[in-house]
């Protein structure tokens, strides 16, 4: 059964890089929002008169923190008549409605196998909040968790401060981030597409794990046709698709 639709509070916004802000919402009907990391919120924006062209998904990038506010990081598509109405017309005080939480796209209970978060672009949100809630409640892992987040240059890297700061905090956790159009690169960082990352480190490790891709259709393809390549199966592979 859907969940239904409340109304949202706009109640701060950041640009985050040129085309990317972050939005916090609060939901002022409930005291808590109560979700899973890796869960989505479906807005219904006033920009079709049919319902289902006007509904606009996107994950929930804070981690559950016993509020009512949750964050979404939203990037401004060319011709998008969802984000075009977000960033030209929505403001701190606006009202949306929401309905959710929604969405499958979350972490085994309990992680029995390497993860591989694989992403590009606002796909990191679903990640963002999975490794913010393992760290805000304490949970270990014996098995190791990665991100592999592409980006085009160092400006488009959301979050990087905060997820190089946890990768120091969790003994688990490591975070890769790649750039396809960086000259040059520090050490830990790579430079190229995401595919060579994860594929250099399950050939280092041969075991079973378990791959979360989200972002671009053209990334999720060629990720999962490299993974079974590699010896993995499809019921291996968790996809959330963006555009």
């Amino acid at each position: 059964m859907l969940e239904p639709w409340k109304i949202g509070k706009v109640i701060r916004i950041e640009n985050e890089t040129h085309s990317t802000r972050r939005y916090w919402i609060e939901i002022p009907e409930i005291q808590q929002f109560d979700f899973l990391p890796g869960q989505f919120v479906t807005l219904d924006l006033p920009i079709h008169e049919q319902k289902n062209k006007r509904w606009r998904s996107y994950s929930i990038a804070s981690a559950p923190d016993g509020t009512n506010v949750i964050e979404l990081v939203i990037v401004l598509l060319e011709g998008g008549a969802g984000t075009t109405y977000l960033f030209n017309h929505v403001s701190v005080g606006s009202e949306i409605s929401l309905r959710g939480p929604l969405g499958k796209f979350t972490l085994p209970n309990p992680i029995e196998k390497d993860i591989f978060l694989v992403c590009t672009g606002t796909g990191i949100a679903p990640f963002r909040s999975m490794i913010h809630y393992l760290h805000n409640n304490n949970i270990q892992s014996t098995n190791n968790i990665h991100i592999i987040f592409g980006c085009r240059t160092y400006k488009d890297a959301l979050y990087k401060n905060e997820l190089e700061a946890l990768q120091k905090k969790l003994p688990f956790f490591f975070y890769h981030p790649v750039f396809s159009r960086e000259p040059e690169v520090s050490e830990g960082e790579d430079k190229g597409y995401v595919h060579a990352v994860y594929e250099k480190l399950i050939q280092e490790k041969k075991q079973p794990s378990h791959f979360y891709l989200c972002g671009w259709k053209n990334m999720i393809d060629e990720a999962k046709e490299r993974i079974i390549s590699n010896g993995y199966d499809r019921k291996d592979i968790h996809l959330e698709l963006y555009g």
